[in-house]
């Protein structure tokens, strides 16, 4: 039986699909810490800018925006092949894996470094191991809780407001239901990780907060309606690497126009 299993394509497809999606995650949040400037990255100067009263704005991001947009694509993807469980199911995979992931990080800030370690980076250029570790890795309680939240939140949104466009337009208007789901999804996820990080765990101003929410806004919403493409690249390559009659049965059960499409699909090695 788990040789069978293991054999089906849709199985073997739903695996990758949730380990790239927890990998990815963990990933964004691992290298989160770490700002750039947008601007910089394409040889342009800082714009400065003003928002809501706020002066000197750039758009200077954190590191994760740059996978996170991919793991609102992969929900796309999972949610128009498996449906909005399958979706919820590996949401709450990753999100028990990124705790854990902290928990451990925590765990490793907290035991006491080997007095050779301390100072092994100092012709690196890094005096002080320690302090370059737990500033890497630890980041603050309010930053993890607002992160956790916000991706649990706006994956729901994203499955939500995809299905609901997914009924009306049918099998048409790709695009649609999967750049409208995304760009709302992001604009929950974006004000809700600032509001509870920032606003709750630093007192920000409200000012502030929805400023810095429109600047990473815009650029998810760009990121967003830049890769819909990738949205039909890859639903060509499911289609061609299961075939069109068992893509049209997952869509189906994905719908729930057939509870059994699903488990009727002929298992190919």
């Amino acid at each position: 039986m788990i040789h069978n299993i293991l054999k089906d394509k849709a199985t073997k497809l739903f695996i990758f699909f949730s380990a790239f999606f927890v990998a990815n995650a963990l990933i964004a949040e691992c290298i989160g810490g770490k700002i750039f400037s947008l601007e910089k990255v394409f040889g342009f100067h800082p714009l400065h800018f003003t928002l809501f009263g706020q002066k000197d704005l750039a758009f200077n991001l954190t590191c994760g925006v740059l996978l996170w947009p991919l793991e609102f694509v992969m929900t796309d993807i999972v949610n128009e092949y498996y449906g909005p469980k399958a979706v919820r199911r590996i949401s709450y995979t990753a999100v028990a894996l990124i705790a854990y992931a902290f928990l451990m990080f925590y765990l490793a800030i907290q035991i006491p470094p080997a007095d050779f370690w301390i100072k092994s980076g100092v012709s690196s250029g890094i005096p002080d191991m320690p302090t370059a570790f737990n500033n890497i890795f630890g980041q603050g309680m309010w930053i993890i809780l607002g992160s956790l939240v916000a991706f649990l939140v706006s994956q729901v949104v994203d499955v939500t407001v995809f299905h609901k466009i997914k009924k009306i337009t049918g099998e048409k208007k790709v695009w649609l239901r999967a750049t409208g789901s995304t760009v709302i999804s992001q604009l929950v996820d974006s004000f809700i990780v600032l509001f509870i990080a920032f606003k709750l765990g630093k007192n920000w101003s409200w000012q502030l907060v929805l400023a810095i929410c429109l600047v990473n806004y815009v650029y998810k919403f760009t990121m967003a309606v830049i890769l819909t493409p990738v949205i039909y690249f890859v639903e060509h390559r499911i289609e061609k690497y299961v075939g069109h009659e068992t893509a049209m049965k997952m869509k189906a059960s994905a719908m729930g126009k057939n509870d059994d499409a699903f488990n009727n699909i002929p298992t190919a090695g």
